[in-house]
């Protein structure tokens, strides 16, 4: 009896708390006080039209009231008549900013008054933004970005943002959107009005939202919607489900990771009886040759795309007396690709463009960036990969050091190759640097700065053809100052029979020196040769020299673009290629002493040319005699019928001829069976004969052989003097008494290379 009446005095007491508690929130006041000139007013009106069973005012003074209206500079204090107001009013705060007549106020957007300074209602806050039809509106949202949502549907939280646009005096729905989705930024022109519905027991003091000034957009609105990993995301067009405005314009912009592929499929759609042009929509797909790719609404869309792309649905000029309704709603699904056999074929591939940026999530985290890589892969001798700057780049050497806030390290991912190209940054003269097979890109930074200068960053990565050197740079050299170049793998050496190139332009009223670091390469090959090619474009001509033996050229001038070809043999372990050189550019001028000087030269052998003709005139009226090569007339000719010369040639003249014309009596010896001579196989560098300017010259044949053969000082030299690789055999007028020590029985055309010697 005493436990039930202690519980019932619990109860008792409880309740008189919590009717005291209600009693205390009834009477508790609210006061509004809206600044002048804030341009925002308060309204507060009941939730429905119809009365509640047990209605419920708002108190003002002793009057009761269902709706109050505060204006910029007023202050209200009132109260509510019930103890649950959440369910019978809604709050309103609207806020116009005229941008027609005087600056916006771009930035972050705040909630005045904040949540803390009302009543516990559910609450409206909308911004009503009018513009120029010339000026763009951009709404930027913070994480977590919107997901848009359609008729019927509901956001978890309470929480929606529902956007409008403008056409003259039409407003139009953009869309209703719930946290936690893809869309990041929406672009429209001409004005925006948007709403945000908080819930009354939400205490949130954030718009999440910014707005910006952007330039004319030309269309009605572009939607930004980012993936961060696999996912999907499910737009619709304006006014959705009701009609399209009439021939306009929509674009969204879809951002999609490099690994993953996206594809697109319409859910729902009508088109409408259009009178001029064609409804349809349009894909922008970087890379692609064909952009804008142009699809009807009834066409199967595409599927598994790489990269970034942009979706645009176009509308028509509708029939005015049946003009039906265009809608469209669609999905997006991003994920892993389902077509492995696209990524690989390199038809597809070909032509195919991508951006290589840090993303900006990664670029707005708390701590800096040091680096970040992409991997970029190409179908095996197949392919090849271009890489064009936003800005043209400076390898860094130790002559010119980078000094800016970032850089790329550019390497090849073949394995069993470690070929590093180099170190470049922003602020030099290459253009483009093309590489043979699958590599890699870094961009590192080097100081806070970079955050200022991240505006810089940026490579567009191309399928083209594939070529098989190494590497091919396009350089265009700065007037003011040394372009310094240098072979890559530069601590480790360029890999054995590897080739890169330089295409170097000359402007047309400038000439360019060519100047290498050190005399010699310093590279011993142990099988093959190594080469460097200099070859004029215009005029194709060019000089071969072999690194492994010769001097490298001196200083030398272009007065057009040129090519600088290196070719490496298997050089012996210690003894590696790298070259460095530089490129500088001067003023061409014209010496007057110089023209003199040709003009002189040339009537001098115009004279001496002159003198010469008159001279064979007339020692061929003296001698009438056969212009052939005659046999000397002392010269035993008979052959022995058994045996070989028994003399040495010092003692037997009948390899020497008294004349030599331009036919040599011997020629018929080098004929085969067809009347075409027969030239000797020997080492040499055949010359390039195929296309100049973009195209590299093409490298010397390479020869997997063994070592070359090398005479120290001790070992004896042979007694035949190096042949001319051009000329194997040579003829010669005799000298008085003197003649050679070679054996007779020697062939005419040695068919083995010519003997290398030492210099």
């Amino acid at each position: 009896m005493a436990r039930s009446a202690c519980g019932f005095s619990v109860a008792l007491l409880g309740a008189l708390l919590l009717g005291t508690a209600r009693l205390l929130h009834r009477t508790e006041a609210s006061e509004i006080t809206l600044p002048h000139g804030s341009g925002i007013t308060v309204h507060i009106r009941l939730a429905s039209p119809a009365l509640p069973v047990k209605p419920c005012y708002i108190i003002i003074s002793r009057q009761h009231m269902t709706e109050l209206l505060v204006k910029p500079g007023e202050r209200k204090s009132f109260t509510f008549s019930c103890i649950n107001p959440e369910k019978h009013f809604v709050l309103g705060i609207e806020k116009n900013i005229d941008c027609m007549s005087g600056p916006c106020p771009f930035g972050e957007v705040r909630l005045q008054p904040s949540t803390s300074e009302l009543p516990t209602l559910n609450r409206t806050y909308i911004w009503d933004v009018r513009a120029h039809k010339s000026i763009g509106l951009e709404l930027q949202f913070s994480t977590p970005r919107l997901r848009q949502i359609g008729p019927g549907e509901h956001c978890a939280d309470g929480v929606t943002h529902s956007i409008s646009g403008r056409i003259d005096a039409t407003e139009v729905k953009i869309g209703t959107f719930c946290s936690n989705g893809t869309v990041s930024r929406i672009k429209m022109q001409e004005g925006v009005k948007l709403a945000l519905n908080l819930p009354w027991n939400i205490p949130r003091n954030i718009s999440g939202f910014s707005i910006a000034n952007r330039s004319s957009i030309k269309r009605l609105c572009i939607i930004e919607s980012v993936f961060e990993g696999e996912g999907s995301a499910t737009l619709m067009s304006a006014n959705y489900p009701g009609g399209f405005p009439e021939d306009e314009l929509m674009t969204w912009q879809f951002v999609v990771p490099a690994h993953l592929r996206a594809s697109v499929s319409f859910l729902n759609f009508n088109v409408s009886n259009c009178e001029r042009k064609e409804e349809r929509v349009e894909y922008y797909i970087p890379g692609s040759t064909t952009n804008p790719e142009v699809f009807r609404l009834e066409d199967k869309q595409p599927g598994n795309m790489a990269g970034n792309f942009n979706l645009s649905l176009q509308g028509c000029d509708q029939d005015a007396q049946s003009p039906g309704i265009l809608r469209l709603q669609f999905q997006v699904l991003v994920q892993r690709p389902q077509n492995e056999s696209s990524c690989l074929d390199h038809r597809y591939c070909y032509g195919k463009s991508f951006h290589l940026q840090v993303p900006r999530d990664i670029l707005q985290l708390p701590v800096q960036l040091h680096d970040f890589s992409w991997k970029l892969l190409v179908p095996k001798d197949k392919l090849s990969l271009m890489l064009v700057p936003g800005q043209k780049l400076q390898q860094h050497t130790r002559e010119r050091a980078c000094n800016t806030s970032f850089g790329y390290l550019m390497a090849s991912t073949t394995p069993g190759q470690g070929l590093y190209f180099g170190s470049f940054c922003p602020g030099g003269s290459i253009e483009k640097i093309q590489v043979k097979q699958n590599s890699s890109v870094t961009l590192r930074t080097y100081a806070p700065s970079f955050q200022q200068e991240v505006s810089r960053q940026g490579l567009t990565v191309s399928f083209i053809p594939y070529f098989k050197e190494e590497g091919i740079f396009t350089v265009t050299p700065d007037t003011k100052n040394k372009v310094y170049l240098r072979t890559p793998n530069w601590d480790h050496g360029l890999p054995a029979l590897s080739s890169v190139s330089w295409n170097i332009s000359v402007p047309s009223n400038q000439v360019a020196c060519l100047t290498f670091f050190k005399e010699r390469s310093g590279v011993v090959c142990q099988s093959g040769r190594a080469y460097m090619i200099i070859q004029e474009q215009q005029t194709r001509a060019e000089e071969i020299f072999s690194l492994e033996e010769e001097v490298l050229p001196k200083p030398s001038f272009h007065h057009h673009s040129f090519w600088v070809n290196i070719s490496n043999c298997s050089p012996m372990n210690g003894r590696q290629l790298d070259l460095l050189f530089w490129v500088t550019l001067t003023p061409r001028t014209t010496d007057l002493a110089v023209i003199i000087g040709a003009v002189g030269g040339g009537a001098l052998l115009l004279f001496a040319l002159g003198l010469i003709i008159c001279f064979v005139k007339k020692k061929k009226k003296v001698n009438k005699g056969p212009a052939v090569g005659i046999y000397n007339g002392n010269v035993n000719t008979q052959v022995p019928q058994t045996q070989k010369f028994q003399k040495r040639r010092k003692d037997n003249d009948s390899h020497v001829y008294a004349v030599i014309d331009d036919t040599m009596v011997y020629g018929h010896l080098l004929q085969d069976s067809g009347g075409s001579f027969i030239q000797p196989e020997v080492d040499t560098y055949r010359p390039f004969q195929g296309p100049t300017g973009d195209c590299p010259p093409s490298p010397p044949p390479i020869f997997s052989r063994t070592p070359t053969a090398k005479f120290t000082a001790d070992e004896p030299v042979p007694s035949s003097s190096p042949e001319s690789e051009s000329e194997p055999y040579t003829f010669s007028h005799p000298n008085k008494g003197e003649v050679g020590i070679r054996e007779t029985d020697i062939p005419l055309l040695n068919t083995q290379g010519p003997v290398e010697t030492e210099e």
